[in-house]
């Protein structure tokens, strides 16, 4: 009879600790309840029946991130598009100014001899349901069509997580992004994960080499004074230790997808995606399975007060160019002569109306980059026109329109030329 009761008390045990613990399903979504928010795990919550997957196999080639680098030549962003949050919706793409992208402005590219574009793309404002970061399928077969272009013209594509940075200090709501702070760590790293698997289960085996991943864009600590500039402040500081956990976990999410994906190359960025920042002791690339398939992503207006302050100098000096020599050394020595590429993900220099100086820097920006085997992907938001201040003043800032995307032209072909010219 003992034994008989024991092994009664024993099956209720077992019953009752199965009836309360959480169920995982892509169709049932686990209750919040049930997951531990104060601490991140390697969870996806998002719905896998309506995630779009990749069933398409290509062979990866058997290429180094040095020789894909080169190969990539020049490159161009599709800037204020879809990394355009001015909605919601699908209308998102065209809600900052922008035309709805088309094939004919892809294939516009490939034939003036850009090999390399740089989709930017938001998703914090496409995510159906926020309490599981499900991505609206319809959003992420837009992404595949547009990427799907620009493979098909043989280019090579970067697709990132782009404005999904939380641009306010304070707790970030839940699904809102990612932003580099202690206090919002968790939901930082549970977010880069669900998107990113969701990213990489649609982007896989169907996309070899070509297709480059970026975790972030310009990460930082927004709505604060170490926003844009790092220093030695605790806030930087706490901001590049957590980006560090941020940058492991995106590429966790991509290679546990496996398949191509097990090899993809990842681009990574630094606070504010700086040489600054890539350059202090704070900042390291993270741990990879694979050797060799990481790439430093790094943004270089350089110099501010040239290519991008307003009203800053006109003029392209010798000045200028010992800076850009100093920013393409320190680069080198830190990430290239120890076994990591550096990609340039955006680069310009904003119309002052001063074309002829704009191409000496173009011609030397690009040179040089070239000569240490970086890539730059010019930045176009397609404001090419000088606009005023509130006094009537000429307003330089944002004047970063290069290429006519209706009707496949450039606004300034001799920069143009310059760029193809000095990437050759």
């Amino acid at each position: 009879m003992k034994k008989l009761f024991i092994t009664l008390i024993s099956a209720l045990l077992i019953l009752n600790f199965a009836a309360c613990k959480p169920v995982k399903s892509a169709q049932i979504p686990v209750p919040e309840q049930t997951r531990d928010d104060s601490a991140f795990s390697k969870e996806t919550y998002y719905d896998e029946a309506s995630a779009l997957k990749d069933n398409d196999s290509v062979v990866f080639g058997n290429i180094s991130a040095f020789e894909l680098t080169k190969a990539m030549t020049t490159g161009w962003n599709l800037g204020n598009t879809l990394d355009a949050t001015g909605t919601s919706g699908m209308q998102s793409e065209t809600s900052w100014g922008q035309p709805l992208t088309t094939k004919a402005m892809i294939d516009g590219l490939a034939a003036r001899g850009i090999k390399t574009i740089r989709i930017p793309v938001s998703w914090h404002n496409h995510i159906t349901d926020k309490q599981n970061y499900t991505i609206s399928p319809e959003w992420m077969k837009r992404v595949k069509t547009i990427v799907d272009w620009a493979i098909e013209d043989g280019m090579y594509v970067i697709i990132n997580s782009h404005h999904d940075n939380y641009l306010s200090s304070g707790t970030m709501p839940r699904a809102n992004g990612y932003y580099p702070s202690t206090e919002n760590l968790v939901e930082s790293q549970r977010f880069l994960y669900n998107v990113w698997s969701q990213i990489a289960t649609a982007f896989n085996n169907g996309y070899d080499e070509h297709l480059i991943f970026e975790t972030m864009n310009e990460p930082r600590p927004a709505g604060t004074s170490s926003e844009w500039w790092f220093g030695g402040d605790s806030r930087s500081i706490d901001a590049a230790k957590c980006l560090l956990q941020m940058n492991q976990t995106a590429l966790d999410a991509i290679r546990a997808t496996g398949g191509n994906n097990a090899k993809r190359f990842v681009m990574c960025p630094a606070l504010q995606a700086s040489e600054n920042a890539a350059s202090s002791s704070a900042f390291k690339m993270p741990q990879d399975i694979e050797t060799g398939r990481l790439i430093l992503s790094i943004h270089a207006y350089t110099p501010y007060s040239f290519a991008m302050e307003s009203p800053g100098v006109r003029s392209f000096t010798q000045a200028h160019k010992d800076e850009l020599n100093t920013m393409f050394s320190k680069l080198k020595k830190k990430f290239i002569d120890n076994g990591y590429p550096v990609v340039i993900g955006e680069y310009g220099a904003t119309n002052k109306d001063n074309l002829s100086e704009r191409v000496a820097w173009f011609d030397y920006y690009v040179s040089t980059a070239k000569s240490f085997g970086i890539p730059c992907c010019l930045w176009d938001n397609g404001v090419w026109q000088i606009g005023q201040d509130e006094n009537g003043n000429p307003d330089y800032s944002e004047g970063y329109g290069y290429y006519n995307r209706t009707e496949q032209k450039w606004y300034f072909p001799e920069i143009t030329d310059a760029i193809i010219s000095a990437s050759k």
